[in-house]
């Protein structure tokens, strides 16, 4: 609600009157001509307005977003998919018929023994969008690094013996490790070939990363609270990762994603936006078209494309098959949005954990 009273308040005001072909003009001005700049909240009013004007001009030109940024560098998207487990043989379940489906990629996250709860696994949720508006308050969950470890290390072992070498499998931390603690981890993993370990620590000091990298081979991947260029500038330029994660929502839309992109593109570093559930299909749509034109991106993480709810709001064309998205070639974005449908379902304050460690101290979430 913050991102909506900044836009309401401060941002709808400053465009009326406005060429809205204008793009670079305009981000500038709503992130050049702020004098307290960056931050989620900023970041995400912009971005919203961004994706908004992108989608206009492309209408106007009547052509896909994707050749206004340069045309195609690939015929369709490579995906990775969740596969989630209460136990280690029902995470690998879930991940086999994932594979049936035609999906290369898979995301492999695994409950920890001795823990309540654990980040990734719904346990009585049918799925991720089942979680939204239950949370009334922020759940707290415990977290312990010895038994995690003692988890992931069996996920994997066993995930290559069961799922085979062809199968690009893939972790997420969470930030829940130490600088040292990732670095162990990620030479723990090395003999399972991961396609990347993502977000194995905090990074807001950049320079953590280094640390890591110095003690794996295992590719590394951060990025998804990241708000701006500045946010990664050093992780991309030292080359301490391998894949930047960063979204249209929350990192400025999608100017601000394509001088991410071509940033990136010159230190080999390949691009894998975030694709949670909390980023709509206008922002999924978005990442599409970047994903499309992108000489060096990687992969994008994929959760489905949303419930009826979700669907009865949001009408697009995103064709996905055996592990793949095709793009929409109809002009702009290729999504519209039904504002009646939107208001007949009211936002509802929900909340993402906290985490403490078995002693009580605040934690990494």
């Amino acid at each position: 609600m913050a991102v909506v009273a900044y836009i309401q308040e401060h941002v709808a005001p400053c465009l009326i009157g406005r060429n809205p072909q204008d793009i670079e003009d305009i981000w500038q001005y709503l992130y050049r001509g702020a004098y307290w700049r960056k931050g989620p909240v900023t970041m995400a009013a912009i971005a919203a307005i961004d994706m908004a004007l992108w989608d206009i001009k492309g209408k106007i030109a009547g052509l896909p977003v994707y050749q206004l940024l340069g045309g195609r560098s690939r015929k369709a998207v490579r995906l990775y998919a969740h596969a989630n487990g209460t136990t280690v043989p029902e995470t690998l379940e879930k991940a086999q018929g994932l594979m049936d489906q035609g999906f290369s990629a898979i995301r492999l996250q695994s409950a920890v023994p001795g823990l309540p709860v654990t980040y990734g696994v719904l346990g009585d949720k049918k799925d991720y969008y089942d979680l939204q508006g239950n949370r009334p308050l922020p759940p707290e969950e415990s977290w312990s690094t010895p038994k995690y470890f003692q988890m992931v290390i069996e996920l994997f072992k066993t995930a290559r013996e069961k799922l085979g070498p062809n199968v690009d499998l893939l972790h997420d931390v969470h930030n829940r490790l130490t600088p040292i603690e990732a670095a162990r981890l990620g030479k723990m993993l090395e003999p399972y070939n991961l396609l990347f370990l993502e977000d194995a620590c905090m990074a807001e000091n950049q320079e953590t990363y280094k640390l890591i990298r110095d003690h794996t081979t295992t590719p590394l991947a951060i990025g998804e609270t990241y708000n701006t260029i500045w946010d990664c500038k050093d992780l991309i330029q030292n080359q301490w990762i391998d894949y930047i994660r960063t979204a249209a929502t929350h990192a400025g839309g999608i100017t601000a994603m394509r001088r991410i992109t071509d940033f990136a593109a010159m230190f080999q570093v390949r691009t894998a936006p975030h694709g949670a559930p909390d980023l709509s299909p206008a922002c999924f749509a978005a990442h599409m078209h970047l994903n499309t034109w992108a000489p060096n991106f990687g992969i994008q993480e994929f959760v489905g494309l949303g419930n009826a709810e979700m669907r009865s709001v949001f009408n697009y064309d995103i064709k996905i098959e055996d592990g793949m998205a095709y793009v929409s070639d109809s002009p702009g974005l290729g999504v519209d949005f039904d504002e009646d449908a939107a208001a007949q379902l009211p936002y509802k304050r929900s909340y993402l954990p906290v985490s403490r460690l078995e002693d009580g101290t605040m934690w990494n979430w």
